[in-house]
Order: structure tokens, then sequence, then C-alpha cells
């Protein structure tokens, strides 16, 4: 596929997944997200002028996607975690629910309208989103963490909603903190450590289902992972994680909550043109 490709525009390809990897990685040490939303969309475009067949290329997106996601999460933990914003425990009680919550919901998920998820969704992001930009810190469940059992539930329910939706978890468990009334800083933080737990079954089963498709994926495809994307943008994703890092703890509180509100409302928004527009 890459032969029949002028080598100018295997450039341009790479400076795409060079940026995108860059804009990942940003986003996920800034706003403790996966950065799905943009990985995919790089890797749609690069997998589509390689010729890569319509009937798989989505699929080889995603699973890319979950694959680029696991190592830059955890570099983005791992530098909140030295500057002491992670909240100890929380992660520890959530990792085993949350990929168990990932294979439940992903099991639901086949006899559930895809559209219906999506509109719960939305609904319920433009809300808390609201609640983000206009600071309205009296919307809470709780004024603390609740005890262990109860963070297990939460995790367990965080990983199912994050496989129906088709997300990493870091939105949904940063707003879920917010609402016990964590600081945002500590709960982008800590939420940033989702992505290297919640996106493995994910993996796994992208690599299996793809096996069976070899044929019409691009050399160096394990199943629905493209070991070139992911040698591509990982490593650059990984490395300016720790900067998006830097500038969340730079950033007031209040910038960093209005961010992260027009973030979810431009997560909505892309869930809602996919309602309209399937």
């Amino acid at each position: 596929m890459l032969s029949a490709i002028p080598l100018t525009e295997i450039g341009y390809l790479v400076i795409a997944l060079l940026v995108g990897g860059a804009a990942t990685g940003i986003l996920a040490g800034l706003l403790g997200v996966g950065g799905g939303g943009i990985i995919v969309p790089v890797l749609y475009e690069v997998f589509r002028i390689i010729g890569v067949s319509e009937d798989v290329r989505m699929q080889l997106c995603i699973g890319t996607s979950l694959a680029i996601i696991v190592p830059t999460a955890f570099r983005s933990y791992k530098a909140h975690q030295a500057r002491g914003a992670a909240i100890p425990g929380v992660l520890a009680a959530w990792r085993v629910p949350a990929v168990l919550g990932v294979v439940v919901g992903s099991a639901i998920a086949g006899f559930v309208r895809g559209w219906v998820l999506q509109a719960i969704f939305v609904a319920l992001v433009t809300v808390l989103a609201t609640k983000s930009i206009a600071g309205r810190t009296e919307w809470r469940i709780g004024t603390g963490l609740p005890g262990k059992t109860a963070l297990r539930i939460s995790g367990f329910f965080i990983g199912m909603a994050s496989s129906m939706i088709g997300v990493a978890g870091g939105g949904l468990s940063t707003i879920l903190l917010g609402l016990y009334g964590v600081p945002i800083h500590a709960a982008v933080a800590t939420s940033a450590g989702l992505g290297m737990f919640i996106p493995l079954p994910g993996v796994v089963g992208y690599i299996i289902a793809g096996w069976a498709h070899m044929g019409q994926l691009p050399p160096l495809s394990l199943g629905y992972v493209s070991v070139i994307g992911f040698v591509c943008m990982a490593p650059v994703s990984a490395l300016t994680a720790p900067l998006g890092v830097r500038m969340a703890h730079a950033l007031p509180r209040r910038t960093l909550e209005i961010g992260f509100g027009v973030f979810l409302l431009l997560i909505a928004a892309r869930f809602l043109v996919a309602i309209i527009w399937p």
C-alpha cells in the first residue's frame, strides 16, 4: 500500500501522526482523558489514504487508538502522581471493577440501541458541563469520597458506561469525583490513571477480532491494532503527556474547570451529531 504513495505524501502522513500523538498526550495530561477523539480521526484519514478497506478501517482506528491510550495514560498518571495530585487508594479501588465493568458493558451494548446510550450520555454530559463552566459547587452528591465498597461499585459503572459509549473513562471519573467535591486538579490527576486499565480488554478484543480479516489489513497489523500507527503515535503522546500535566497544574482552578466543561460540550456535540446523522 505505502509503495504506491508519493514520498511527500508519506511525509505528510507521518507528520499528521506525530502531531496527533502530541495533541493526544497534552490532552491526556491536561484533562485526564484518553484522547481517542483526536487519535481516531487522524488514523482514519491516514488509513484512508493508504487504501485500507472501509469494511475494516474504523475497527483498525479504534483498536489502535485503545492501544495508544494505555502508555499515554500511564505517563500522564505518573506525572500527576509525582506532583502529589492523585488521590491515594482511589485508582486501586477502581481498576479491577472498572475492567469487569468494561466486559459487562460490552455485552449489554449488544442488546441496546446505540442511539439510546448516546442520547443519555449527551443529556448527562451537557448538564455536568454546564455545572463545570458555571462553577456550581453546590451540585454535589457528597462532601467527601465514599467508602471502598461504594468506590468499587462506582468503578464498575464507570467501566461499564465507558465501554457502552466508546470512551476511555477519564472524563466520566472526573465528573464523578467532582460531584463528591474533589477539586478539579485532583480529579483530573486521579482520572488519568483509569486509561491504563479500561482500554486493555478492548485492545485484546480488537486483536482477536481482527485475525479473521488480516488479508484486508495493512502490513504490520496485530489484528485490528496497527503496529505502525502505535509506534508513530504512542511514544510522542507519552512524551507530551507530562507537558499537559504541567499546563494543568499551572492553570487556575476556574480556568481548568471551564476548559473541562468546554471539552465535555464538544464531546456531547460529537455524539449528538452521530445520533442525528448516523
